[in-house]
């Protein structure tokens, strides 16, 4: 094999091994979860508010955190090109990967600057993600999220209203008040997220925890009140929410 043929050969191989390379124009679809070209990557290490979760603010207000942190991850990429190590199939949801991304010339984890942020929290049980100190140091520092008052993406997601409260900002005595405010009854719609999902607990014959309701579902205008909303069928599935058996054959997301 000629020298050049074995160069490119090589690098083709190397590419292939490692399961990664740099790509431009990335979609941004949460806090912790992007798109490179065919591939969407839930970001490892981490766990960061999905797009329709409600926190509260220093002020004692609410405000869609799920939004700004998606906002916070487009910012840091600003554009420039990504690279995730694919860590194979996302365990919660094996149509998506894990990946330890960062931009091109950076040498740390997109997970750790969100951490870093205070945008997104430290998985403690995950292979890389050691974020436990930089957590901290948000915390003290009260940076992102933990200004204000929230509880855990996870326990959002579930509808666990229970949870612990987190942040510097949760007084005891306003406790009814802050869940009342972090689960409202009336959940805003995120732009351009659409499905609605309502926690259901005949969902858990088929593994789930929820229903998602399409536009062209039956179901659809009589769900006032959602539990969740979703921007794609794909972003439902993930959360564990199945599709309502009222939506015709061949429906599609509008």
């Amino acid at each position: 094999m000629k020298p050049r043929a074995l160069l490119v050969a090589t690098l083709l191989l190397t590419s292939l091994s490692t399961g990664c390379g740099w790509a431009a124009n990335a979609t941004i679809k949460d806090g912790s979860t992007l798109q490179l070209d065919s591939v969407t990557y839930r970001l490892d290490g981490i766990d960061a508010p999905a797009i329709d979760q409600m926190c509260i603010d220093e002020h004692a207000d609410a405000w869609p955190c799920g939004i700004e942190a998606r906002d916070q991850l487009t910012k840091l990429i600003g554009g420039r090109e990504i690279r995730c190590d694919d860590l194979g199939a996302d365990p919660s949801y094996k149509k998506r990967h894990l990946g330890a991304c960062r931009i091109e010339g950076d040498t740390t984890s997109l997970s750790e600057l969100l951490v870093r942020q205070g945008f997104a929290l430290n998985v403690e049980s995950s292979a890389t993600g050691r974020f436990e100190t930089e957590e901290a140091r948000a915390k003290e520092e009260r940076q992102g999220l933990w200004k204000g008052c929230f509880v855990a993406p996870q326990e959002f997601r579930t509808g666990k209203k229970d949870g612990a409260l987190l942040g510097g900002s949760c007084p005891a005595d306003r406790d009814k008040e802050i869940r009342d405010a972090l689960f409202p009854e009336a959940l805003a719609m995120p732009s351009g997220c659409n499905i609605k999902g309502k926690f259901a607990v005949r969902a858990r014959v088929t593994g789930n925890v929820g229903i998602y309701h399409l536009q062209a579902c039956r179901s659809y205008p009589a769900l006032t009140e959602p539990d969740r909303w979703f921007c794609s069928e794909e972003d439902a599935q993930a959360a564990g929410f199945r599709r309502a058996y009222n939506c015709r054959a061949g429906t599609k997301t509008k």
